[in-house]
């Protein structure tokens, strides 16, 4: 990452066209390029052609819920920083964000120059997250073995547990990633492994509880 201000390349991934138009006005005196997703899918394939030196993150948009989209990014992209953009501020959500790689958590009620200085100071290297928040709770031994556990899924292995939280069949899967059914059972039998669970349906669960309800949400989106 170059430290000339002028030449970052800013990713802004959210749903909301309102809001996409005001997080770019807010950042962009820090980035000589910002280009927008209004998707997560939209947001993996201009990631899968380009690089940018942040991505700006909405926790909930179509084609992911809960944490998954940054699960995914952090273990497809690992040098790329990714800042959650969120209504969120739940600050157990916050440190969940922060625990699955996460560079910072800019809540969507900020105003505009705070934003700006939270996107700053993650350009420089640093994290950021709302100061009046008390992020030192710790996590209860069993959550905190479950984020590491699911902090160890490859992407496509994070994918295939997105669409199995969605009620996906194996076939299904299989059609939507583009890879053999046997490929799916093999992924499926390593998330399991992983997770230290026995079926699909404690797969889901143990990741329910890890999302705090908020994986399966979008699961009819």
């Amino acid at each position: 990452m170059t430290t000339s201000e002028s030449s970052f390349r800013l990713l802004i991934a959210d749903d909301h066209p309102l809001f996409r138009t005001a997080l770019r006005e807010a950042v962009a005196g820090e980035a000589a390029e910002i280009v927008e997703a209004g998707s997560f899918d939209d947001a993996s394939k201009i990631l899968e052609d380009d690089t940018f030196d942040l991505v700006l993150l909405d926790l909930t948009m179509p084609g992911v819920s809960g944490f998954s989209g940054l699960m995914y990014l952090r273990a497809q992209y690992p040098a790329t920083p990714v800042v959650v953009v969120s209504a969120n501020e739940d600050p157990t959500t916050i440190r969940r964000c922060m625990e699955f790689g996460a560079s910072g958590f800019i809540p969507k009620t900020l105003d505009v120059e705070k934003m700006r200085d939270a996107v700053r100071v993650v350009l420089a290297g640093d994290t950021w997250t709302p100061p009046d928040l008390d992020l030192s709770a710790p996590s209860d031994d069993g959550s905190a073995k479950l984020v590491s556990r699911l902090g160890t899924l490859t992407p496509q292995q994070v994918r295939v547990l997105m669409m199995l939280s969605q009620g996906l069949l194996n076939k299904q899967i299989a059609y939507e990633l583009g890879v053999s059914e046997a490929t799916v059972k093999a992924h499926v039998s390593a998330i399991l492994a992983k997770l230290g669970v026995e079926s699909r349906t404690q797969a889901v669960i143990a990741a329910s509880k890890i999302e705090a309800g908020q994986w399966p949400e979008r699961a009819a989106g």
